[in-house]
């Protein structure tokens, strides 16, 4: 396991326990630049692909419920961290545009605790639903840097 891995296992885990889990996982390959458009659009599918790609990579340890990559919407299913079964996490993920751009990916989520033997809706922190979407962004630009570069 390498150092990367082990800091964004340890993401995960202090993630899910103030709201949800989060995880990277590494992806690359090139292009050769005739079968690129432009360097922040890709047009093979409804939105853009490095922040299509930066998305599943970043919610790759939940389990997807539904993608759609010409709509750009990826909905994962309630996730529980072994490591604190009382709570889940529920995440949707929405790339609003074709262009590699800091508006154009948004992030909702939702998280419920166990109260009784029943789930109940808690609130998710507004800054760990940001920190994902930052994480998804620094990630689709270092995709982008390695295709480019």
């Amino acid at each position: 396991m390498t150092a990367h891995s082990r800091h964004l296992r340890n993401f995960a885990v202090y993630g899910l326990c103030g709201a949800m889990a989060l995880s990277l996982a590494a992806c690359g390959g090139k292009k050769k630049v005739a079968d690129r458009v432009a360097p922040s659009m890709v047009t093979t599918i409804g939105v853009n692909g490095y922040l299509w790609r930066a998305s599943l990579d970043t919610l790759s340890f939940m389990p997807l419920l539904q993608t759609d990559s010409a709509g750009g919407v990826i909905l994962t299913d309630w996730y529980t961290n072994p490591s604190n079964p009382g709570e889940r996490v529920k995440v949707t993920v929405t790339i609003l545009d074709q262009d590699l751009r800091a508006d154009a990916v948004k992030v909702a989520a939702s998280r419920e605790v166990n109260t009784g033997g029943g789930w109940v809706a808690a609130p998710v922190q507004a800054a760990t639903v940001q920190k994902l979407e930052d994480i998804i962004l620094t990630r689709a630009r270092d995709l982008r840097r390695n295709s480019v570069g």
